[in-house]
C-alpha cells in the first residue's frame, strides 16, 4: 500500500465517487477505510468504528466471515471464470439455483436468472416482464408502475421507475411509459393522512385509478420494495403490499418485488415479501447474497411465469438478455457459502431483536432532540431518522446539520449514512446488543452537537 501521505494527498483527485458531486469530494475528502473486522471498520488513521451502514446494506454477516472467504479462494483455484451463455454452465451455478429454489419456495419462486448486482437484477425483471406478455400475445403491455420515493438502481430502466428526482433529473429523458403513485408514507403524503391503514387504502385507490387511466392492457408490471430503503426507510402498512398483489392479479399485471435490500433476513423475516405474505412474480436480489464479498445477483422467477417461458414453442421466449458475469462461478461459490451461514446463524432473528433495540433507542432520542422530526423502523435492521428545522411545519433542517451529526457520530464510534435529511441505519445482521448501544450513544453525541 502507498504511504498515508500519498493516499491523503491524492484522495478524490483521480476518481469520481458515486452519489456525490466531484467538487464535494475534493472539498471534503472522504474517509479512507483501510481495514475491517467483525462489524467494525478502520480508517487510515487507525480510528475504528461500528459500521452502522453495513457496507451499503450488504455486509449482513460482517467482515470476518471465513467460510465465504474460503469458498472464494477455493473456487479461484478450481474455476476462476467461465460464461453460462448458451451451451455452457458450471457446477456452482447449478448447485446455487437449487439452494435458492428451496430458500424462496415459500415466496412461490422456483427459477433463478443470474446478474452482476442490484441494478442488473431490476433491469432483468423489467425486461422479462415485457417479454412475458409478448409470449402470451399481449405485446401492448409495455408500461411500468411504481411508487414515488422508491429506489430501483441506476440503469436507465431502474432510474425510470425510481420515484426520487435526485436519481432522475440529470439523466432525463428516461424510459417512456413509467408512472408513479404516492408512497404509503404517513409522515409525508399528499393526502395529509397520518393513519397508516387509511393511507394504505388511499394509495391502493390511487393505484387502481392509475391503472384505469392508463388502461390495464398497457401495463406490464408494478415494481416496489417491500420496505422502501434509500427513499428513507418507509415501511408500508401491512395491508398495502397484499393489496397491490390483489390489484395486479385482477388486472393481469406482474408484480416485481425489489428485494435487493430486504432479502436474506434484514427485515426480521427471510424476505420482505414473506413479511407481508405476498408471492411476487419476480424478486430482485443482490447485495447480501454474497455478503458483499463478490458482485453478484439473482432474479427469482415464479413457477407461473416460468411455465409461460418454458412451454413456448414460437421462439418468442428466447432470452436475448444477460451479462458477461451472469453466473460467475466465484460469485456462485460465495453465494452458496453466504446462504449456508445466513441460515445457520438465523440472522433474521438477531435482526429482529437488534432492530427493536435500536428502534426503541431512536424513539428516546426523538423525545430528547427537537431536530428529530420522525423515526422509522420496527422491521429488523432497517431504520431511519428524519431531521427537520421545525417539527410543526416539517421544514428541512439547515443543510449543515445532517453532515455534522454524521461527523460527530463517527468520531464517537459509529459510521452512519446521511441521505438528504435522513440518517439511515442498516448495520450487519450479526451486531450484538453492545454494538447497538455504541451506535445509539454515538448518535446521541451527534445530535447533542447540533
Amino acid at each position: 500500500m502507498k504511504d498515508e501521505n500519498f493516499l491523503k494527498a491524492n484522495n478524490a483527485r483521480s476518481l469520481w465517487h458515486p452519489m456525490t458531486a466531484p467538487s464535494d469530494s475534493l472539498k471534503n475528502p472522504p474517509a479512507i477505510i483501510t481495514g475491517a473486522s467483525g462489524v467494525k471498520i478502520r480508517d487510515i488513521d487507525g480510528h475504528e468504528v461500528v459500521d452502522a451502514v453495513g457496507g451499503l446494506w450488504n455486509v449482513n454477516l460482517g467482515y470476518s466471515c471465513q467460510p465465504v472467504k474460503d469458498a472464494i479462494a477455493a473456487q479461484l483455484d478450481a474455476l476462476p471464470y467461465y460464461s453460462i451463455f448458451r451451451g455452457t454452465s458450471n457446477d456452482k451455478v447449478i448447485e446455487l439455483a437449487e439452494e435458492l429454489r428451496d430458500f424462496f419456495a415459500p415466496d412461490g419462486l422456483t427459477r433463478a436468472f443470474y446478474t452482476s448486482g442490484g441494478s442488473d437484477s431490476v433491469e432483468t425483471a423489467l425486461r422479462l416482464s415485457r417479454q412475458y406478455h409478448k409470449i402470451k400475445g399481449e405485446p401492448g403491455r409495455i408500461k411500468y408502475l411504481s411508487l414515488k420515493r422508491g429506489y430501483h438502481g441506476t440503469h436507465f430502466g431502474g432510474a425510470s421507475v425510481n420515484g426520487n428526482a435526485n436519481f432522475r433529473t440529470a439523466y432525463e429523458p428516461l424510459l417512456p411509459g413509467c408512472h408513479h403513485i404516492p408512497a404509503p408514507f404517513p409522515y409525508r403524503n399528499p393526502f395529509n393522512e397520518a393513519d397508516p391503514a387509511k393511507l394504505a387504502q388511499l394509495c391502493l385507490q390511487a393505484l387502481e385509478d392509475e391503472i384505469a387511466f392508463q388502461g390495464a392492457g398497457t401495463i406490464a408490471a408494478f415494481i416496489m420494495e417491500p420496505i422502501l430503503g434509500a427513499g428513507g426507510v418507509i415501511p408500508p402498512h401491512e395491508s398495502f403490499m397484499p393489496g397491490v398483489e390483489k390489484i395486479c392479479r385482477k388486472n393481469g399485471i406482474l408484480l416485481i418485488a425489489d428485494e435487493v435490500i430486504t432479502a436474506f433476513g434484514r427485515t426480521g423475516a427471510w424476505t420482505g415479501s414473506r413479511l407481508w405474505g405476498v408471492k411476487p412474480d419476480f424478486t430482485c436480489t443482490a447485495k447480501a447474497i454474497t455478503n458483499a464479498y463478490f458482485p453478484f445477483g439473482a432474479v427469482m422467477i415464479s413457477e407461473a411465469v416460468a411455465e409461460v417461458f418454458e412451454k413456448d414453442e414460437t421462439g418468442k421466449a428466447a432470452i436475448g438478455h444477460g451479462y458477461t458475469y451472469s453466473g460467475h462461478p466465484v460469485g456462485a461459490a460465495a453465494a452458496l457459502a453466504t446462504l449456508a451461514e445466513t441460515k445457520r446463524l438465523k440472522v433474521n432473528e438477531n435482526a429482529a431483536a437488534r432492530g427493536a433495540q435500536l428502534f426503541d433507542g431512536l424513539k428516546a432520542l426523538k423525545d430528547k432532540y427537537s431536530v428529530i422530526g420522525d423515526v422509522r423502523g420496527g422491521h429488523g435492521l432497517m431504520l431511519a431518522i428524519e431531521m427537520v428545522g421545525d417539527r410543526a411545519t416539517k421544514s428541512a433542517p439547515d443543510k449543515a446539520v445532517p453532515g455534522k451529526v454524521q461527523k460527530v457520530a463517527y468520531e464517537a464510534g459509529a459510521m452512519v449514512r446521511v441521505s438528504g435529511p435522513n440518517i439511515i441505519l442498516s448495520p450487519p445482521l450479526v451486531i450484538t446488543d453492545a454494538d447497538a448501544a455504541v451506535i445509539l450513544a454515538a448518535l446521541d453525541k451527534g445530535f447533542a452537537a447540533v
